[in-house]
């Protein structure tokens, strides 16, 4: 099986690292590429993008497995300001998201700026000199202004199930897939059943002998409304002014519409149950699969996920759905504990784990350091990740993150996220401007009262009141991924930066309010 690649000519390097930027951007996918766009849009041109992939992309460019693709809509996943006419369905490939993120980077003129294969070792804030002294694989370089754009589905989690280690056949995650294995007539075991799961599930059982899938709880999945778009369609976005924002205007109302039932009160959430229970009961034929299948909380407690084609692969002959506790796994396949307590092993030759990813441990935060010498990852050890504003932490002075705690979305596209929290660091940089401030970070009582609140909504969503364990939530059950409100309100509150919440200072006077 072939990788999937970009149709793209190769990105130039960046010639060496500069001693020093006012911006320096961590990660290349659309958080990182978006705020590089906006920053030169308003013209502020002194900027780094650091990337420890060869290419733009982030998920996008690492995700390459088979049936790879947004469980958003197209219209919705795009920048508002580089909208994409050339969507070949209305749910976008892999291939053609990465294809648009490397073409808008090109066409932008931000890639001199961009530094590729560079890794970033540590981030520590100069409190003397007031800047962030930035190690990386490439060198040091000096920044005013840090910001992340390393998302939460960045680094693969792979189980932590006894055994793993010692399997012989092939073995890898779903984030990291390898185009080498040939899984034509293959035995395949796929543990997870998550959003990339049931995407892979379907073409791995086009070509495996046999395919068993690890489930430990059924989501629920709802149909997958995809189709090409025509030829007519296609023109009408390219030349009929406003026609394709319209379009995306009339879908992002359309998810907006689910907000209620899941952040106000689950019990509006019956009505998209019921359509995903009619579907599962459509698509499976044999009532002890049916069984096994059908979730037990709440829709939406859990990713909401779409697909035409997982219950009918699961339904196949030579498919089986094993929900019997993994108890180790073997070099030569996967045991299981049975109900009677005894054991039994199914012997496979590639194992594909769809585990996820570490999302409320982010990876880089163990290395960015704050103004007391302390981790991000060491701030938030307690009592779990928090920002002001999903975007600013107090005690991380000039550090924006793009896409940060509660900044999640369960029903609609984070691009609108992302570009509400570039428009709110542009809006920052040109207060610093305007007052000559040289650091800006949140007061600790700021954060703490917005996160208090954050969380007493949290207590009506049905990712709280839906009754499953989700990786939304954090060790100590705290739901630090997503956003409990809508969008709109979202945008509205980081419409403007707000200095009256942050300690300042300028280049002559110390902190100040």
């Amino acid at each position: 099986m072939a990788a999937t690649t970009a149709s793209e000519t190769p990105l130039p390097a960046l010639p060496a690292l500069p001693a020093h930027v006012r911006v320096l951007i961590i990660g290349s996918g659309f958080a990182g590429l978006g705020t590089a766009i906006r920053l030169q849009e308003s013209g502020e041109r002194d900027f780094l993008v650091v990337e420890k992939g060869s290419d733009v992309g982030g998920t996008w460019r690492d995700n390459t497995y088979p049936g790879a693709a947004c469980d958003v809509p197209s219209q919705l996943y795009s920048f508002s300001f580089a909208l994409n006419p050339s969507w070949s369905r209305s749910f976008s490939p892999q291939p053609e998201i990465w294809d648009y993120l490397r073409r808008t980077a090109r066409e932008a003129g931000v890639l001199d700026r961009f530094s590729f294969d560079t890794e970033v070792h540590d981030a520590a804030w100069d409190a003397e000199d007031r800047v962030w002294r930035v190690v990386t694989s490439a060198g040091t370089v000096t920044a005013d202004l840090l910001v992340s754009g390393a998302g939460g589905l960045s680094e693969p989690r792979l189980p932590d199930i006894e055994g793993i280690e010692t399997f012989e056949g092939q073995l890898f995650h779903s984030a990291r897939w390898d185009h080498s294995a040939d899984l034509r007539g293959q035995r395949v075991a796929v543990i997870g059943t998550g959003a990339s799961a049931i995407q892979i599930v379907p073409k791995l059982a086009e070509l495996a002998s046999h395919l068993d899938v690890y489930q430990r709880t059924a989501p629920w999945i709802a149909p997958r409304p995809d189709r090409a778009y025509t030829g007519v369609e296609k023109l009408g976005f390219r030349l009929v002014p406003g026609l394709q924002r319209l379009y995306r205007a009339g879908i992002y109302w359309g998810r907006e519409a689910l907000v209620p039932g899941l952040t106000l009160q689950p019990r509006l959430q019956a009505l998209p149950q019921l359509v995903a229970r009619r579907h599962l009961e459509r698509s499976i034929s044999d009532p002890e699969l049916r069984r096994k299948v059908t979730p037990q909380f709440t829709m939406g407690c859990k990713r909401m996920l779409i697909s035409n084609d997982y219950y009918p692969a699961l339904d196949s002959a030579h498919v089986d759905l094993v929900t019997d506790p993994i108890a180790e796994i073997t070099p030569t396949g996967i045991r299981t504990r049975e109900a009677d307590g005894t054991t039994r092993e199914r012997e496979i030759d590639v194992l594909v784990v769809a585990t996820g990813f570490y999302t409320t441990d982010l990876p880089i935060a163990h290395h960015i350091k704050g103004r007391d010498g302390r981790t991000l990852a060491d701030a938030w050890a307690e009592h779990g990740m928090s920002a002001y504003k999903g975007t600013t932490v107090a005690g991380f002075p000039n550090f924006f993150q793009v896409v940060g705690p509660n900044t999640g979305q369960g029903h609609t596209s984070m691009v609108h996220i992302i570009e509400s929290q570039i428009a709110y660091l542009l809006d920052a940089l040109r207060v610093m401007d305007e007052r000559g401030l040289t650091t800006l970070e949140p007061e600790a009582t700021a954060q703490r009262r917005w996160n208090d609140r954050l969380q007493r909504r949290m207590r009506h969503t049905v990712w709280t009141k839906g009754g499953c364990s989700s990786w939304y939530l954090d060790e100590h059950g705290r739901n630090t991924t997503l956003w409990p409100m809508s969008t709109v309100a979202f945008r509205r509150l980081l419409r403007s930066f707000d200095p009256d919440a942050y300690l300042t200072s300028t280049a002559s006077k110390g902190a100040s309010t």
